[in-house]
């Protein structure tokens, strides 16, 4: 049976993450999201919360404008991040068949013959209802992160892929997850990657 990968991108608030994880359940393969930071951590000798306010100053930023006080030495500790952590992918998607959600994934897997790239969205009024009750966020503070992680995920895909997360033209699905929710969201995804990889 040959190997496939399965990417998501996702828009804050429209519960990817989870979809990715059921979907990895139903397909019994596994799926990566911190996995891939604890992995980089290990490479760079670096402590897990470095890597992540370093990858979050990533995303906040672009090349041209980046929050003081950053400077050369960010830049080039961001680039080597998302180096190691495209090998990582590169790596996983290797060995097995897998999820692997975010960090511009598509875009390193391009090459990669049996790849499906996936990008979930959802209505902001359901993403905040998501962040509110799901994730257990207040309000203000979910209006902010949906805000802020739009214009990041952005700005980060932008920065190392050249294009939107969004953009459908890198994209083979577009699920908005509030049309089914999640479990039915990873269902669907689970059929799909089933007759496109000859899996039934």
């Amino acid at each position: 049976m040959e190997k496939y990968c399965i990417t998501i991108a996702r828009q804050f608030g429209s519960l990817g993450r989870s979809i990715a994880h059921e979907l990895s359940e139903i397909l019994n393969i596994e799926y990566y999201d911190r996995a891939i930071v604890e992995e980089t951590s290990k490479k760079m000798n670096l402590p897990i919360s470095t890597i992540s306010e370093q990858e979050e100053k990533s995303i906040k930023s672009n090349f041209f404008n980046l929050l003081f006080p950053l400077g050369i030495d960010s830049i080039e500790k961001q680039d080597k991040i998302f180096n190691i952590q495209q090998q990582i992918i590169l790596d996983l998607a290797d060995k097995q068949s897998c999820i692997i959600v975010g960090r511009c994934a598509d875009y390193i897997l391009r090459d990669q013959k049996n790849c499906l790239n996936v990008f979930i969205y959802a209505p902001v009024e359901a993403r905040f209802h998501n962040c509110v009750n799901t994730l257990g966020m207040k309000p203000e503070e979910a209006k902010k992160m949906i805000h802020d992680m739009d214009i990041a995920r952005e700005q980060y895909w932008k920065r190392y892929a050249n294009y939107s997360p969004g953009d459908f033209t890198h994209k083979h699905l577009m699920l908005d997850s509030s049309v089914l929710g999640v479990t039915k969201t990873a269902q669907l995804l689970a059929d799909i990657v089933k007759k496109r990889f000859n899996q039934i």
